[in-house]
């Protein structure tokens, strides 16, 4: 029996496992579905979801953030599009930046001061800056505003985490002797078809036998599980292990793997929390959301215990395939809260739906980050 069991409904009146091996004790109940949102504004990709999980070191950051993430929800409005309301956001940011710049620059590390300042100079008037967003939207160029919006949203990023050097938080005491990630990483998994095909990438060059994907660890919101993977994967644990793909979710196929990672329990910060719950899941129905929601493409998390839903897998993790189309009314995948969500593959998402039953990660390996990873002690 699989450890994830990951039964996703795909429609209220319906619950539908996800393959023909998984059964009816992960289904969930109609009554149980998640049926609307309480977020509209819920993060719909791995940047919105990493950008807003970066650790609030300055408040006035992530104003700045928040009123420049409003222009995307503005840029959607068919037709005439309100560019007063756009041009009122970003000089709101600008002002924000420019009254506040010594407090951000002084939340900087002493190694960080030189990069920060660079990145604050580009944020304002940089090519993708502040200015030249205000330039797209008096031209009404929605593509150049949308373009250049995520241009500066991406160095607001770079400069949170250059404020952010570690966790808020201390990991509750009997779990401090594991491993943890004390903010970001990246790992790389090399994949390759079982059946000796191709894939087909985005960036072009015709088919190739191996591709990439690239997978941000977040240990700000999921030092454990950030931290227990960082460390598989630093001892090859993946490494040539298969894949199994279901509907909506492809697993590594390590649940039989004995004395492989640790059991975890369940690790999720709540939206709005200083520090995540453990053992715990949230409610979505009662307004509960994860900083890392598991409704998005590409969403990384661990699969349940096969004997305790309070525990992480040690090993076995997943892909999420999230399709809006078999998610809640609101938009929200009828699972969302439920698991250890740990980060987001950020490059080669386009071979996710490529990926088989019997294809294999031919390697996996943290290519940045590494300062960031607490290793096991002794007694872990």
């Amino acid at each position: 029996m699989a450890a994830l069991l990951l039964a996703l409904v795909q429609a209220v009146a319906a619950p539908i496992p996800l393959d023909g091996t998984i059964l009816g004790e992960w289904s969930l109940e109609p009554a149980e579905a998640v049926l609307y949102s309480p977020d509209t504004k819920v993060p719909r990709s791995a940047e919105v979801a990493l950008r807003r999980a970066i650790p609030a070191v300055n408040p006035s950051m992530k104003k700045m953030q928040e009123s420049l993430e409003d222009i995307f929800y503005l840029l959607r409005i068919p037709q005439r599009k309100p560019y007063g309301s756009m041009e009122n956001d970003v000089k709101k940011a600008i002002k924000l930046a420019t009254d506040d710049k010594a407090a951000i620059l002084a939340a900087l590390p002493p190694d960080q001061i030189e990069k920060g300042t660079e990145l604050f100079n580009k944020l304002i008037s940089g090519k993708g800056g502040l200015e030249s967003v205000l330039e797209a939207i008096a031209a009404k160029d929605a593509d150049k505003v949308s373009i250049r919006l995520a241009s500066s949203l991406d160095t607001l990023s770079q400069l949170e985490l250059a404020q952010a050097t570690g966790l808020a938080f201390l990991v509750p005491t009997p779990y401090q002797q594991y491993p943890r990630l004390t903010g970001r990483a990246t790992a790389e998994f090399t994949v390759e078809k079982g059946d000796g095909s191709s894939f087909t990438v985005a960036t072009g060059g015709g088919p190739q036998k191996v591709g990439i994907l690239e997978v941000v660890l977040d240990g700000y919101s999921a030092p454990l599980t950030a931290g227990n993977f960082a460390d598989l994967v630093l001892k090859g644990a993946y490494d040539g292990i298969k894949l199994r793909s279901t509907e909506q979710a492809i697993l590594s196929d390590t649940e039989t793997l004995d004395s492989v990672g640790r059991a975890l329990p369940i690790e999720i910060l709540p939206s709005g929390e200083f520090q995540p719950l453990y053992r715990t899941t949230l409610n979505v129905q009662d307004g509960e959301l994860p900083i890392l929601p598991l409704s998005v493409y590409g969403a990384v998390a661990m699969a349940h215990n096969p004997t305790s839903e309070d525990f992480s897998a040690p090993s076995q993790f997943f892909f999420y395939l999230y399709d809006r189309r078999s998610s809640g009314l609101g938009g929200l995948s009828f699972e969302e809260g439920q698991f250890s969500v740990f980060g987001y593959v950020t490059k080669g998402k386009e071979l996710l739906s490529q990926l088989k039953t019997g294809d294999i990660i031919k390697s996996a390996k943290l290519v940045s980050g590494l300062d960031r990873f607490v290793a096991p002690t002794e007694s872990g």
